[in-house]
């Protein structure tokens, strides 16, 4: 393989803690101890099984067929029969149990995995595609599992048959045994050259598995946006490149790998050459038998046989080891940080928020927000307006705690908000953001989502504020009609009405809207606008607008620009003071008009 190729997969890409992982991995199988032991137990009896049969071919030969005694054949190929019986059934009853060990530790560590992705904070989904987290779940755990089925009673059972396989030889022949493992070096040799090859081609292989995986998702959420700007043919291209690297580091790892089988078979008929002749030798001059000859040449195949299993599982366990290591990569992700220790639950809040000081920057260095300060009256109605990048998202990120501030202090009702158990909090909001998402499942549902407990009278009531129930009466199963993933199926306006109605019946005491407008067109604006103002009555309501024509009516506009606070006051006085909203204003009605 070239360097360029070799720079190109990642030839330094290596598995940080293979030790590790493997020790992690054991953990999850421990758990079902008995089961395992039980496993093993099967592994050693088909293994001696498999071990004695040959003997007794050679046995047979020596004792009875070269003797011509008829009645000791019978008993000894009978005997055989039974041995080759108890190996089979021990095969099955370790293949069975060990497909039961297998799925349960997979299905514990898929769910471990699950459940960290929702203890993680909102920062780790922002840095990351989301199909590659997928293919965490799916790809890297199906890896492991397929490696669990196949590879822990190949690995044991190989171990054994090498090591009862070399016994055995020993005993019957010590010279012809270690002429024939003269072999040995050879494969260890070949094998070693192989898998040092393999190791980080397979890892190479999982990235890239990630990696694709990610962009498909990408491109299939995103095909709308494809299609508008015409850029089919570039993202087949991004998507060729992409799939040329996962189809280049596959063809290396399945050459590499593929010349084991290849040099065993070469070693192997090696070894029978040397065996068929020294035995003949060695047999000619009286020093062995006939029957020797044949159990030596059978357990060549055998001693081959495992070496063999043990070079193309343990290429299996690296590929395994890569995926179970990406898997406990999430699994080690810091956790959205847990509530201090003294803080509080809320039942209900007035609504007072005060901002002091605060400061914060998602990168080190590039500060997002610079010594904010204000303050929100219980029941007030207030819009942060700005160019984009202002920081008007980032202050309902700071309220909701989905980010922790760097700098200052954020207070509801004079309780610093650090103090307050995060789904405590949480639950006194409501959100409906800029992009709606609905789960798959019936529309009542997908509104129930926001107080599961809800009775189907208080869903209609909630759909009915947001507007939303004239639209859904008139679809094929009115509230039980299911909706697919994302809500695909209705327009984008109908799914930005049932989020409204989902934040309308959570019934919170802060409503937090993110151009909650923004994919809804003119006339169903106005009705919502209407809805809105009737939900957000008694309510401490925060309004991230583009749109300005939308909160002329806010108790209180912050305009931002560079992460600060410029300018502060009603819709009227700020266009007295001919400032940055004031052009803000003008330029978006001549761009209506």
């Amino acid at each position: 393989m070239s360097r360029h190729i070799r720079k190109k997969l990642g030839e330094n890409d290596k598995a940080k803690d293979a030790k590790g992982t493997l020790r992690r991995l054991w953990n999850y199988l421990s758990k079902m101890k008995i089961i395992l032991y039980l496993v093993i137990l099967m592994v050693f009896i088909s293994s001696a099984a498999a071990l004695l049969g040959p003997f007794l071919v050679g046995k047979a030969i020596d004792d009875y067929i070269v003797t011509k005694e008829a009645s000791g054949l019978v008993v000894l190929i009978t005997g055989l029969i039974v041995v080759y019986i108890l190996h089979s059934m021990a095969v099955w009853f370790q293949n069975y149990w060990m497909i039961g060990v297998a799925q349960d530790t997979v299905y514990r560590l898929r769910k471990d995995l699950f459940h960290q992705l929702h203890q993680l904070s909102i920062p780790f989904f922002d840095k990351r595609k989301h199909g590659e987290l997928m293919s965490r779940v799916t790809n890297d755990i199906d890896n492991v599992s397929a490696t669990l089925n196949s590879s822990f009673i190949q690995i044991i059972s190989s171990v054994l048959t090498l090591v009862g396989t070399v016994t055995i030889m020993l005993w019957l022949s010590p010279l012809l045994t270690l002429i024939t493992l003269t072999i040995v070096p050879l494969m260890v040799f070949g094998m070693k050259w192989i898998t040092k090859r393999t190791g980080r081609l397979f890892k190479q292989y999982q990235h890239n598995i990630g990696e694709l995986n990610g962009y498909i998702e990408e491109t299939i959420s995103g095909h709308s946006i494809i299609k508008t700007f015409s850029r089919e043919e570039t993202a087949i291209k991004e998507f060729g490149e992409k799939n040329q690297r996962l189809k280049t580091a596959a063809y290396w790892a399945d050459t590499y790998s593929g010349f084991i089988p290849k040099l065993m078979n070469v070693l192997n008929n090696l070894s029978f050459a040397v065996i068929a002749g020294v035995g003949g030798v060695f047999a000619l001059n009286g020093m062995i038998t006939i029957g020797v000859i044949v159990i030596f040449a059978e357990y060549a195949r055998q001693f081959t046989r495992p070496l063999n299993e043990l070079a193309n599982q343990y290429n299996t366990l690296l590929s395994a080891i890569a995926g179970a290591e990406r898997v406990f990569q999430i699994l080690d992700e810091e956790e959205e940080a847990k509530d201090e220790g003294d803080a509080v639950e809320i039942v209900s809040v007035e609504g007072k928020v005060e901002f002091q000081h605060v400061s914060f920057s998602y990168e080190k260095g590039e500060p997002t927000l610079k010594d904010v300060s204000f303050s929100i009256r219980p029941g007030e109605t207030v819009a942060l307006v700005g160019p984009t990048g202002a920081g008007k998202t980032t202050i309902t990120n700071l309220l909701s705690r989905f980010y922790e501030l760097n700098e200052g202090r954020i207070e509801i009702d004079g309780l610093n908000i650090q103090t307050i158990k995060r789904k405590s909090l949480r639950q006194q909001m409501g959100f409906v953001l800029q992009d709606s998402f609905l789960f798959q499942g019936t529309i009542a549902d997908n509104i129930r989502y926001g107080r599961l407990n809800a009775s189907d009278e208080d869903v209609k009531d909630a759909a009915k504020l947001a507007n939303a129930h004239t639209f859904i009466e008139k679809m094929p199963e009115g509230y039980d009609t299911m909706l697919r993933a994302d809500g695909s199926g209705i327009s984008q306006g109908q799914k930005q009405l049932l989020s409204i109605a989902r934040a309308i019946l959570s019934n919170p005491s802060i409503l937090i809207l993110d151009e909650a407008t923004s994919s809804i067109d003119t006339i169903t604006e106005l009705k919502i606008q209407d809805a809105l103002k009737r939900l957000m009555k008694g309510r401490t309501s925060v309004v991230v607008a583009h749109r300005l024509n939308t909160i002329r009516q806010a108790d209180q506009i912050l305009v931002l620009d560079g992460g600060k606070i410029i300018e502060q006051g009603t819709h009227d006085e700020l266009l007295k003071v001919k400032g940055f909203y004031h052009g803000l204003y003008h330029s978006q009605l001549k761009e209506s008009g």
